[in-house]
């Protein structure tokens, strides 16, 4: 019988390729058809493995989900940016590979991401995310989300709803 080893960890420079592919996969599924086109391709060209290997040394914590040595997701959570909330922290993205979807591995990187943020004395927490996005939404409320908050977003002319979950202190 064979072992297959799921770990959420920090992420590290080497792994900036990985989480590139692992961004645009993710992203084109989550928002083709949501945000228009030529802003999505904009924002995937811009995020490529150089801007990962920064990230990996940014202000934001930067953690991956890794199955059996690949890369099947990635998180990023800090400080809450929206200072008129009342949370301490937030996720600022979440997303996995299409192909990791559905069975349970982002509720293991979603839950290491609250206990880390809690860990470092976070109290309470935001995430967003496009009204229109079904599957997202869905996915927060099922896991204890409240959308309190709502906010526009613009994407290269033209501006989406945005829902803010939250999870109280």
């Amino acid at each position: 019988m064979k072992t297959l080893s799921i770990d959420v960890r920090r992420a590290e420079p080497q792994d900036a390729c990985a989480i590139a592919d692992t961004h645009r996969v993710s992203w084109n599924q989550a928002y083709a058809g949501l945000i228009p086109h030529k802003p999505l391709i904009q924002m995937l060209e811009r995020r490529g493995e150089a801007w990962w290997r920064k990230a990996t040394r940014g202000p934001a914590t930067l953690l991956v989900l890794e199955v059996a040595g690949t890369i099947a997701g990635y998180a990023t959570i800090g400080l809450n940016r929206a200072k008129a909330l009342p949370y301490d922290g937030e996720v600022y993205e979440i997303y996995l590979r299409p192909e990791f979807q559905g069975i349970g591995l982002g509720r293991r990187l979603f839950g290491e991401s609250r206990r880390l943020l809690k860990s470092l004395g976070c109290d309470g927490l935001v995430v967003w995310c496009l009204e229109d996005s079904e599957h997202a939404a869905r996915f927060f409320r099922r896991h204890g989300g409240l959308d309190m908050v709502e906010g526009m977003e613009d994407f290269g002319g033209t501006s989406l709803r945005k829902i803010g979950f939250v999870w109280p202190r």
